[in-house]
């Protein structure tokens, strides 16, 4: 039986739409939209266009830790759209043509060993050295500051470049057909249990102080009730699962108050 791929970090975000950093060249509009993923690649979709794309796994890097303007999701390479996928950019060097009638120059001929020639040297006075240097200390901000202004505006939105790691996912053996029973054979027994009644469901909540997780289930009893995923001490979903006719149970949890 195939192991589904686990979802990539940009995952949590569901319908969520966001822009990359940097953009990806020649794709036009940068508002994009998870829609899958595989081991080894990123399905995205365009939200102006429409158009899907797929971005190998491995340069997609870190969210955001705000949304205003627009969430961010950063990538690791500098990406660009071309023949219908997305590759590295290539940086081309462009050889300059020979001018005419220039001939290759001989090479001089090497000194004999020996001594070096002595060369006076006029040492510049304490007034030039200091003028010099505050020239090329503004020179230096100037340019630092360019740089910085273009970082933020490339891409066409304003990207804060605050990123965190995220979240530590539990490795938890627990499957959307998990009932209570199936979660004390593996875990044991929790160390606290509650339960939380929503508009149309009810909650209830495993703690398991050793592994620093809350295991969640959710139905209308304990006899119905099934594994939707786990929330971290500091309650974040930690572990989440694929629910029939739903998709991830992430923006499940992300919405669930804690109790």
């Amino acid at each position: 039986m195939a192991v589904p791929p686990i979802p990539p970090p940009l995952a949590q975000l569901g319908g969520q739409p966001f822009s990359f950093y940097p953009a990806i060249l020649n794709s036009g509009h940068n508002e994009w939209i998870y829609r899958s993923a595989t081991w080894t690649d990123v399905l995205v979709s365009n939200t102006k266009t429409n158009e899907e794309v797929s971005i190998p796994r491995r340069y997609v890097g870190d969210i955001s830790r705000v949304d205003a303007p627009v969430m961010i999701v950063g990538l690791l390479a500098e990406l660009e759209y071309r023949a219908g996928a997305v590759l590295p950019v290539e940086r081309r060097v462009i050889e300059m043509p020979r001018a005419v009638n220039d001939a290759p120059r001989p090479r001089m001929a090497k000194r004999p060993a020996g001594s070096a020639a002595v060369v006076g040297i006029r040492l510049e006075s304490a007034s030039n050295s200091r003028v010099g240097k505050l020239v090329l200390g503004g020179v230096a901000l100037g340019v630092a500051g360019c740089v910085l202004a273009v970082s933020l505006f490339r891409g066409g939105v304003v990207a804060t470049r605050v990123f965190y790691a995220p979240f530590t996912r539990a490795d938890l053996p627990l499957t959307a057909e998990d009932d209570y029973t199936a979660v004390v054979r593996a875990l044991g027994e929790p160390q606290v249990e509650r339960w939380e009644s929503g508009a149309d469901e009810r909650y209830e909540l495993l703690a398991y102080p050793q592994r620093h997780v809350y295991v969640i289930l959710m139905g209308s009893d304990r006899a119905h009730a099934r594994y939707i995923g786990a929330m971290d001490w500091n309650w974040r979903p930690a572990h989440f699962v694929e629910l029939a006719g739903y998709g991830s149970s992430y923006g499940l949890l992300k919405r669930l108050p804690r109790f």
